[in-house]
Parts: structure tokens; sequence; C-alpha cells
């Protein structure tokens, strides 16, 4: 999620902003245990655009604190379009399907799990696979964009607002993303920040929407904008940062506290809290030790509602080649070393 071209200076705040990344950085030299943050990302430089924005949607998500924009409906929208963007669009679509291709299905189902997942606001889903099959790739090491080892704050969201080469250069999308570039539906995404427009259009269509049942239940244009506005706020502001904290818990909760079914070489995690709030995503040692296996949860108890989807869609005739987890036919895998990866 970031645009290339340049914004008004605004040195103050990027200098305040560089500052405590470089502070937070510097805190972890000297100790073998920390890492510096990723060379990708010297000479540090602010990415203003994502700072611009994130900081935007926060300051509008906090609306929701104010009464006149609280509907009853605006919250149940909110929450089922949790489910909606991010599970089906986020969870599913960029991650399990275009990342590790844990599963196969129809193109129209793809690319309709993709335009779900483009109203998150997470980026384009070549830039968004080629992010996460870097970290795979370089897990808690050095390069790795986004690794708590630097700091739990670097780990969460700090990684976000710095420009990092990797993820501008063509190269890497061509190495990361490559299949993906191979479609002209993605390919496309990629010119003139549609993925960008098209969150803007669902947002827009959100407050037209609202404002129409409003119309229709009250008859006042007070009543009409009141009800719109409010399912701005909660299906739209909130839902983006709510998911934006829950997919960053899964990249810094999820590298430093929970416990581990296999001895990968990276710090990963299943974390109970980050399950909550991700839909299956707090597995997070399971799914390093087998990341094409569509779902997560390997043992009965780790509930993993992701994978319950994808299986309907299996019962359907949506999904086909389903990868499920090695230990499902060999119970003796867990607390083993990771096999190798497919």
């Amino acid at each position: 999620m970031s645009v290339e071209s340049e914004l008004p200076d605004s040195r103050k705040g990027e200098e305040l902003v560089e500052s405590s990344i470089t502070e937070i950085a510097a805190t972890t030299r000297g100790r073998s245990d920390r890492l510096e943050i990723p060379e990708s990302v010297r000479p540090i430089r602010i990415d203003q655009h994502q700072l611009i924005v994130i900081g935007l949607v926060h300051v509008l998500a906090f609306l929701a604190f104010i009464p006149w924009f609280y509907s009853f409906t605006g919250v149940v929208m909110g929450v089922a379009s949790i489910f909606l963007f991010a599970l089906m669009g986020i969870n599913i679509g960029y991650h399990r399907l275009l990342t590790h291709r844990g599963f196969s299905c129809p193109k129209w189902l793809e690319h309709t799990l993709a335009l779900l997942g483009l109203c998150m606001l997470q980026g384009s889903p070549a830039r968004w696979v080629a992010i996460h099959r870097l970290h795979h790739k370089h897990a808690d090491k050095q390069p790795d964009p986004h690794t708590p080892s630097v700091s739990a704050f670097w780990g969460h969201v700090g990684w976000v607002f710095l420009r990092n080469r990797e993820f501008y250069e063509v190269g890497n999308f061509e190495v990361y993303a490559r299949d993906l570039l191979r479609d002209p539906f993605y390919a496309r995404l990629e010119r003139e920040f549609l993925w960008f427009w098209i969150y803007f259009l669902h947002a827009v269509l959100w407050l037209v929407g609202g404002c129409t049942i409003g119309w229709c239940r009250t008859g006042t244009f007070a009543g009409s904008i009141q009800l719109g506005c409010s399912l701005l706020v909660w299906a739209v502001f909130v839902r983006t940062v709510f998911v934006w904290h829950s997919t960053w818990a899964v990249n810094s909760i999820s590298h430093l506290w929970g416990y581990r079914n296999y001895k990968t070489t990276d710090n990963s995690r299943n974390n109970w809290f980050v399950n909550l709030l991700a839909h299956g995503e707090g597995w997070h040692n399971n799914h390093h030790a087998e990341q094409v296996s569509a779902s997560h949860g390997h043992l009965w108890y780790e509930f993993d509602l992701s994978w319950w989807v994808i299986r309907g869609l299996e019962c359907v005739g949506l999904a086909k080649n389903v990868v499920r987890p090695r230990c499902w036919t060999a119970p003796d895998s867990a607390q083993q070393s990771a096999p190798p990866l497919p």
C-alpha cells in the first residue's frame, strides 16, 4: 500500500519518525539475540504515503467513539465485513490461495477473493504475495522484512513506515510473484494504483448503501446521512484498522509468544490470542513448518475457521487439490523437525 509520487515536504514529522525508528534499532545493536533492520531499508527513508494513509484511517476509525456515528446496523455490518473481507479476502485469498497455493479454484472465484482482499487496503495481490514469500524465505533472519527479532514494534508496524527497496523493485516482483503477474488481471492491478481506487470505490459504496437504507428507514435527509456515515466508519474504517492490527499481530506476537509443535529454523509460535483475532492464522509455527498446507490447525484443539471455509468450498466442488497437514496421515510428525518444503 504505497504510492510512488512524492508528497509535499514534511521534514519535521519525517525526522521525528525516523528518529524513533533509529532509536529502536539502536537499542538492539550488540545483542546476540537481536537483529538490525534489513539492509534493503538503508538509508532510512520514511514512506510518507504509508504514514499519512495509515494515520488518517486510524483517525477516522476513532470517529466510532462519537455517539452520532453509532448505529446497531453499523456495528453488525462492521463485524460481518471482517469475515467477508479479512477471512475470505486476506486469509483465504491473498494468503492460502495466492501466496502458498494450498488449494486451487476456478479463476472467477480466485479473482473475486483477490478483489475482497483489495478492500482491506493491504496493497496489491502481487505486492502482498511478494512480501510474504520474502518473509518465509528469510524468516527471522536480517532480510526478513518484518521480523520482531529487530524489535516488537518493528515486527508489528514499524517496518510499514520505512521504504524497503525489496518492495519497489520490479525484479523482486518477478522473483517472488511471477506466477501472479503472468495473469493479466493481477498485472493490471499494478498499473495506476488501480488496487487503491478499488478500496476507495468500495468505501463509497458502503456510504451510498448506508444512505439509501437510512432514507428508506427514516425518510429524512438527516437519518440517511447518519446511517451512511455510521456504515462508513464501522464497516470500512474500524474494520480496516482492526484487520491491519490482526494481520500485523501474526508478524509480531506469533514470532514472540506461544508454543511450538515443530522445530523450525525461525521463531514462529502458535498463539491462541492471535488465532482468535485472525481466524486461524495464529497457528503460525504450524504454518511455517508446512507452508503449503491449507489448514494451519494441525491438532484437534487448534480450531482454524479459515480451513473450515476452504473445506466447505471443497465439499461443493469449488476448491480442489486441497493440501492437508502431513501429521494427519503421520501423527508422529508433530514435535519433529519441520519437513522439507515442497
